[in-house]
């Protein structure tokens, strides 16, 4: 992908406007974790239970590593709401899936050195969750409306997983949704 997806304003401000979450869109930085048709599901305990099945694929085995479930509790950013930061986890995959009824934004650029003119943001609804592909730069989740829980099937284990970069205030971005 080499679209830029950065404006400025009038005033020389730069933004980005957020784009609906959909797995297409997302598939070079994740997987969308959603009950969709197009995903696939079968019949389970006797029908009462509809399975949608293989939603994400949790990587997390470098150096020993393990699954760990966690809990997130986001309070939403005052607007508007700017880039300020990035990070991304070298050594394993991130799952986040909400656990109310808000929508929330998802902030994320390719694997590699971060370049800031790739950075992409999507408007999650609040039966869609994500999972970071190992190594996606991402922000942290953006919790709209009011503080929002959001269950994390992280990476547990030796080794530094989280590489993070400050934006100075010449590269921060303006989110438009």
């Amino acid at each position: 992908m080499t679209q830029c997806y950065i404006s400025e304003d009038e005033n020389g401000k730069k933004f980005i406007e957020a784009m609906p979450l959909t797995a297409d869109e997302f598939a070079q930085f994740g997987d969308v974790i959603e009950c969709a048709d197009s995903v696939e599901n079968f019949e389970i305990n006797q029908g009462f239970t509809t399975r949608f099945h293989n939603l994400a694929d949790v990587d997390v085995t470098d150096n020993d590593g393990k699954t760990i479930i966690n809990i997130f509790r986001s309070t939403p950013l005052a607007l508007p709401i700017q880039i300020g930061m990035m990070e991304r986890h070298p050594k394993g995959s991130q799952a986040f899936i909400p656990m109310g009824n808000n929508p929330y934004l998802v902030v994320v650029a390719p694997q590699g050195d971060l370049d800031l003119t790739k950075i992409r943001v999507f408007l999650a609804t609040a039966d869609q969750g994500v999972n970071y592909h190992k190594g996606t730069w991402h922000h942290f989740c953006l919790a709209l409306n009011e503080q929002s829980d959001f269950l994390v099937v992280d990476r547990g284990g030796k080794g530094d997983n989280c590489d993070e970069i400050a934006l100075i205030d010449e590269q921060k971005i303006t989110i438009k949704f």
